[in-house]
């Protein structure tokens, strides 16, 4: 481990332990010759009789090693002292143990016999034509133990130091000197001394660096560069202190094991962070794929039956327009157990088109209509409650009747019951969810029928009879449907919608036009909508958020103004044509800077709409020869155009009093500060004419509503937000 210090030019301060490579060369040394050649010469000499080997082994050994400090003579044998302790060996019998008697050729001779059990005993691999005598004992011992070496330097051993206690092999028996002993001679404490002193971790540079370099942007996916910057970018990210690691010439070395820690933690965070971006990215793109898969089959149920509102193709399908999940007292009534697939504010139609409030709830089994009633009796009377005012179960619905126009009017006809007459504002996902969820529970599609004349049973009320009631939709002008009753007939007039054959785009073409957006820095600028317009706009519902309260009245009003610029042929609004003779008479004599000026016309507008100064062709033609006559410099008697003498009563004027007195203007009073709130979630705008919200953001409320959209202020840009999302501060 020193020596991998020295060689990689660390700092260091050597740390002195005992080297055991002394003792094994004493053993097994060629120069000066250790135990094992001095052994093998002696085994070489010896002949048949070994009378007298032993000692003549001893006395070679005192000869050629009797200085060594770690060999020591006695009288039966020698001393050997290993870094372990000392040990003791009798010489009687070593030199006839080592040798091997065995000469290849009987090896051979054993090896070409029949009996699989004979040649077994001797798997030798002998060199074909060698006649050199068997090795020793000692000499196989080595070489075993050199090649045993070879192998475990190839690779990173981890040795595991095993400590006997005692010797009566009984547990709870432990020998404290005998414990100290094998500590100090396993050199442990050698061992624990330069590891505390030393480095815990080494790595070669380029394996660091591949390791630890998403743990800076620099490094980051590719480092090209010297790997030593690279690896100082990376200790400068996490403030590691420069006395905790070393770069030597191929290697980096850190002290501690919390240092290395902090890079794994670091790391782990930084892959944490990138597998977020993918997983987010991933979700998004099939988010959008379903997205666009719901469009597409909402747009199936209508395509070349129904005209289409232009805010309704492009969307995004919420499901719960009310949030049932927040409202314990709407889930007592469906049942908790009950699903649901689609909520939404609609208007309930009677016999007399007269119109209420409901709260169409639809789940896998039924649909609800949920409407108020007063509390007449109890603790709780002249409060309003939630009671079911008709169930709906999905076997006994017949079909379902729309126009053809681009109206949000729905009827549902049952089969052995009176019909109801609904009107919705998200009409296209109500029908596509209750097509899939009557497929499933009757293994057939859902007839809709498209008609501009439809008819629809009534209930019946007391002795008079129910009948029935007509419907008929008339194309006219505008937006907001105009309802006509007359009797037992109901006329609505509706202006043109979208084409029934109208798509909604593909997210490519939607990334296309964002794209387009951002590179040219431009947004078509948008008319203000009006408030009163939008107060049942319907509201997104965040997890965990409240709901806004209902508001009862009108279910969809006019749409904002189009976003397109005014046609090229739109005609200019010009002032009376009195202006002009006032423009006229404030010219006097040929001075150029008394001449009258027009505003300049506005930057970006076309030659169409550029604004064009106003006046009638006999004052721009006299316009023109003032300047003529001005550049010519002819002389002229202007006298004529001067201003009378105002006389005394131009005097009198003249001398008004001072306004207030000479006394100094008041200081306005600074306007009041308008309330702002807090937004709690994010939110993205569905329309050009709302404001994009991010958790935090604090916005200025310019206005209120009662149907959950307020309209405010968010860095310069003024729109609508849903109320449910933020918080007042």
């Amino acid at each position: 481990m020193q020596e991998e210090y020295v060689q990689e030019n660390i700092k260091w301060t050597n740390i002195d332990y005992f080297n055991n490579k002394v003792v094994c060369e004493l053993i097994e040394g060629k120069r000066p010759p250790g135990i094992f050649c001095v052994l093998d010469d002696v085994c070489a000499t010896m002949h048949a009789v070994s009378d007298g080997v032993d000692q003549d082994l001893q006395m070679k050994l005192n000869t050629a090693n009797g200085t060594h400090q770690h060999y020591q003579n006695w009288k039966e044998g020698f001393t050997v002292h290993h870094y372990a302790g000392i040990v003791n060996y009798n010489v009687r019998g070593f030199c006839d143990r080592n040798r091997d008697v065995l000469f290849p050729d009987l090896i051979e001779l054993m090896q070409s016999s029949e009996n699989p059990f004979v040649r077994s005993l001797f798997p030798e691999q002998l060199a074909s034509g060698s006649k050199s005598r068997p090795t020793t004992a000692g000499n196989k011992i080595k070489t075993q133990a050199n090649r045993l070496v070879e192998e475990l330097m190839k690779c990173t051993p981890h040795y595991i130091r095993c400590i006997k206690p005692n010797e009566t092999k009984k547990p709870k028996d432990w020998e404290e000197l005998r414990v100290k002993h094998q500590v100090e001679y396993l050199g442990l404490k050698e061992n624990i001394r330069v590891r505390r002193a030393g480095y815990a971790y080494r790595r070669p540079f380029q394996k660091f660096l591949s390791r630890y370099a998403i743990v800076t942007k620099e490094t980051w996916p590719n480092w090209r560069g010297d790997p030593k910057q690279g690896i100082e970018l990376i200790m400068k990210r996490v403030n590691m202190d420069k006395a905790q690691y070393q770069l030597g010439k191929t290697k980096i070395f850190i002290k501690a094991p919390e240092s290395l820690f902090l890079l794994e933690e670091l790391r782990e965070r930084k892959f944490n962070v990138y597998a977020r971006v993918i997983q987010k990215a991933f979700k998004k793109y099939f988010a959008e794929k379903q997205v666009q898969k719901q469009k597409e089959e909402a747009c199936r149920v209508v395509f070349e039956k129904k005209q289409r509102r232009r805010f309704s193709i492009n969307r995004g399908f919420v499901g719960d327009y009310i949030g049932v999940e927040n409202q314990p007292a709407l889930l007592a009534l469906i049942g908790k157990r009950e699903k649901v697939a689609y909520a939404e504010h609609v208007l309930k139609y009677d016999r007399t088109f007269k119109s209420a409030r409901r709260d169409l709830i639809l789940t896998s089994n039924a649909l609800f209509l949920i409407g108020r009633e007063k509390v007449k009796k109890g603790p709780e009377k002249g409060k309003f409650k939630e009671v079911v005012k008709r169930k709906l179960e999905i076997e006994n619905i017949g079909d379902i009747t729309l126009s053809k126009l681009q109206d949000d009017f729905v009827i549902i006809h049952m089969k052995q019951d009176y019909d109801s007459f609904l009107e919705l504002i998200f009409k296209t996902e109500f029908l596509t969810v209750i097509s899939k969820i009557f497929k499933e529970k009757t293994g057939h599609e859902l007839p809709l029928r498209f008609t501009n004349s439809a008819e629809f049973k009534v209930k019946k009320d007391g002795w008079g009879g129910g009948g029935i009631r007509q419907v008929k939709f008339e194309l006219s002008v505008g937006e907001k449907a105009t309802l006509k009753p007359s009797g037992k007939v109901l006329s609505i007039s509706i202006g043109p919608g979208l084409p029934e054959n109208t798509k909604p785009k593909t997210i490519s073409s939607v990334r296309r036009k964002n794209n387009n957006n951002n590179r040219n820095n431009s947004r078509p600028k948008m008319g203000t909508r009006k408030l009163e317009e939008i107060q049942s706009r319907p509201l997104p519902a965040p997890a965990g958020a409240q709901t806004a309260p209902k508001q009862y009245g009108s279910l969809r009003n006019a749409p904002p103004p189009p976003s397109e610029p005014a046609p090229p042929n739109q005609p200019v609004v010009r002032p009376p044509m009195g202006s002009y003779a006032k423009m006229a008479g404030t010219v006097k004599g040929n001075d150029p800077s008394k001449r009258p000026t027009y505003p300049a016309p506005s930057q970006g507008a076309g030659s169409a709409n550029a604004f064009k100064p106003p006046g009638p062709p006999s004052f721009v033609n006299q316009g023109a020869a003032l300047r003529k006559t001005s550049t010519e410099k002819v002389p002229q008697n202007q006298s004529f155009m001067n201003t009378p003498d105002s006389g005394v009563s131009g005097a009198k004027r003249s001398s008004k009093p001072v306004p207030g007195g000479g006394k100094p203007r008041p200081v306005m009073k600074p306007k009041p500060a308008l309330p702002k709130c807090k937004a709690l979630f994010d939110y993205q705008a569905q329309d050009l004419d709302e404001l994009e919200l991010k958790e935090g953001d604090v916005i200025e409320i310019l206005k209120e509503d009662q149907g959950g959209w307020w309209y405010g202020s968010l860095k310069g840009k003024k729109g609508l937000f849903p109320a449910n999302y933020v918080e007042k501060v």
